[in-house]
Order: structure tokens, then C-alpha cells, then sequence
């Protein structure tokens, strides 16, 4: 500020739709508006809830008699959701899935997707939080699926690395 024209404008509030609550004990970061916009721009925003973002053990598939849906919306769809990664790693696995198949979607994937949309609608408030102070204890958390992936017989793996409460990666 001593050697540019600057302004401070205090704690960020909201920056690239993510929401931030700062004191001075916590930080909490949260994509619930970005949620309610992309909701209500795939026109889902009275959706019903689900507790989970894919059915337990779901393997999906290319299908290529399957119907096919059209990859430009299914392509914005996984643009939006893949950005929500940032704040929301509970999604990130479902994510993953079906991101497999942008190039050829069918119905089946769009409406896993629209599944993961339902799971948003009913943990809209969800976000990370980080606590300042105390002793911090790292935790990490592992997973992976040997060849897994019944399209190409390829494994997946997968990991989160927790400070306390909140993931850092």
C-alpha cells in the first residue's frame, strides 16, 4: 500500500463462488450459492434430496446402444460439478465416474448426474472447516480399486489428506 494506490477491503467475503466466514478462532468455505446457480441453471433447484451422491456400488458403463443425450449440456453439467471439486471433495469420487464418458453420454449418465445434483440439493450447507489454534493432527485416508473399471479393466485409486476437520488435498 506504501508504494501502489490500494484500498483494503477487509476479510474476503466471497471470491470465484466460494464463500468465506472468518474470525479469528475458524475459517469456513463454502460453495452454497454456487450450488442454488447451478441448480437453478439445469433447471433442478426443487429437486428431491438423497443422502448419498451415487448408489452404493455403482459401476457404470459405455453403452453404445444406450440412448444418447446431448454432450453439450452433459459437458456444462461436468463443468460445473468438476468445479465444485474445489470446496466439496465428497463429491469427488461420484464425479469421477462419470466424467469418464463425456465424449459418448447416455441417459444412464446424465442421470447419475442429475443424482450427484440431488445429493447437492439435500448437503447445500456443506464446506470445510478450518480451525486456528491448537495442536493439528494430519490424517490421510486411502482407497483403491483394483481394475475396476469395467470398460477398460483399469484401477482406480483415490486419497484424502486431512488437517483436523478439513481436507487440504
Amino acid at each position: 500500500m506504501a508504494k501502489f494506490d490500494m484500498s483494503d477491503l477487509g476479510k474476503m467475503h466471497y471470491f470465484l463462488a466460494i464463500e468465506a466466514v472468518q474470525s479469528a478462532i475458524k475459517i469456513f468455505v463454502s460453495q452454497r450459492k454456487y450450488v442454488q446457480e447451478i441448480l437453478n441453471r439445469f433447471q433442478i433447484k426443487n429437486c428431491n434430496s438423497v443422502s448419498t451422491p451415487v448408489k452404493i456400488g455403482l459401476k457404470l458403463i459405455k453403452e453404445p446402444e444406450g440412448k444418447r443425450v446431448d454432450s453439450t449440456l452433459y459437458k456444462q453439467i461436468m463443468g460445473s460439478l468438476i468445479y465444485l471439486t474445489t470446496i466439496r471433495p465428497d463429491i469427488m469420487h461420484a464425479i469421477s465416474l462419470i466424467s469418464r464418458y463425456m465424449k459418448s453420454p447416455s441417459e444412464t449418465h446424465l442421470l447419475t448426474a442429475k443424482r450427484i445434483f440431488r445429493y447437492l440439493q439435500e448437503t447445500i450447507e456443506y464446506g470445510l472447516f478450518y480451525k486456528n489454534g491448537g495442536k493439528s493432527d494430519l490424517f490421510d485416508f486411502t482407497n483403491s480399486d483394483y481394475v475396476g473399471d469395467s470398460d477398460d479393466r483399469k484401477s482406480t485409486s483415490a486419497y484424502v489428506f486431512m488437517m483436523d476437520s478439513a481436507a487440504i488435498s
